[in-house]
């Protein structure tokens, strides 16, 4: 079942800034935390340095550039934030889809590379990998899609042939051809599948239950 939705609800259930669980996606760890402390820091101390130099028309401009790039770990993860969503936004049409899961699988993605020292002082490439989570969902009309996520201990309870929900994306107005897709909603375990949490999850929900009540009341009403 594929039902489109207007534009104004789109931008509704992804908004151009980011959302609270989207901030705290972009938040990380506390090593990106003092990652984001320390570019702050250094970039403070260079436009310090500039200001001293810099003729006395320039130092206000230098300042407030000093306050803004101070505090970068704060507005840093509602920019990247933000900019993913813009990547989704793009897109003109939209709709909800639903179908079922046809298939659970776990891989081993490659997430980055380090430089070591070996026992002879050489360098080596050692490869990073992670188990990842892929859950194939898919139609009666044929459309196959998968979304690979982080492993986690909700997901036992993740079946083939269980409901599954999301927003997909197009630049046709029929959605014939779908471009992006959203996080995956399972109604029947009340979960959520995803790494980044692209959607209003509470407003999905409103979205979602409005459009099958439309749709039921379309199917009852008696044909003249």
């Amino acid at each position: 079942m594929l039902i489109p939705i207007t534009r104004e609800t789109f931008n509704q259930l992804i908004p151009a800034i980011a959302t609270g669980a989207q901030y705290r996606y972009y938040w990380g760890k506390l090593s990106d935390v003092l990652q984001r402390v320390l570019i702050s820091f250094c970039g403070v101390l260079l436009l310090v340095l500039l200001t001293n130099i810099a003729p006395d028309g320039y130092r206000p401009i230098l300042t407030i550039a000093g306050i803004f790039v101070g505090f970068y770990w704060l507005w840093a993860p509602i920019f990247f934030a933000s900019r993913r969503n813009l990547q989704y936004r793009r897109y003109q049409y939209s709709g909800l889809w639903q179908g079922k899961v046809l298939d659970i699988f776990i891989t081993e993605e490659l997430i980055g590379t380090e430089e070591i020292a070996n026992s002879y002082g050489d360098l080596e490439i050692v490869e990073k990998r992670e188990r990842r989570l892929n859950v194939e969902v898919g139609d009666r009309t044929g459309f196959i899609t998968a979304l690979q996520v982080p492993i986690r201990r909700d997901y036992k309870r993740l079946a083939a042939g269980q409901p599954a929900q999301m927003l997909v994306m197009s630049d046709r107005p029929d959605l014939s051809l779908i471009a992006k897709v959203s996080d995956i909603y399972i109604p029947t375990l009340d979960l959520w599948v995803s790494d980044y949490p692209y959607l209003r999850r509470d407003l999905f929900l409103e979205v979602s239950e409005q459009l099958r009540a439309t749709r039921r009341q379309k199917r009852a009403q008696p044909r003249r």
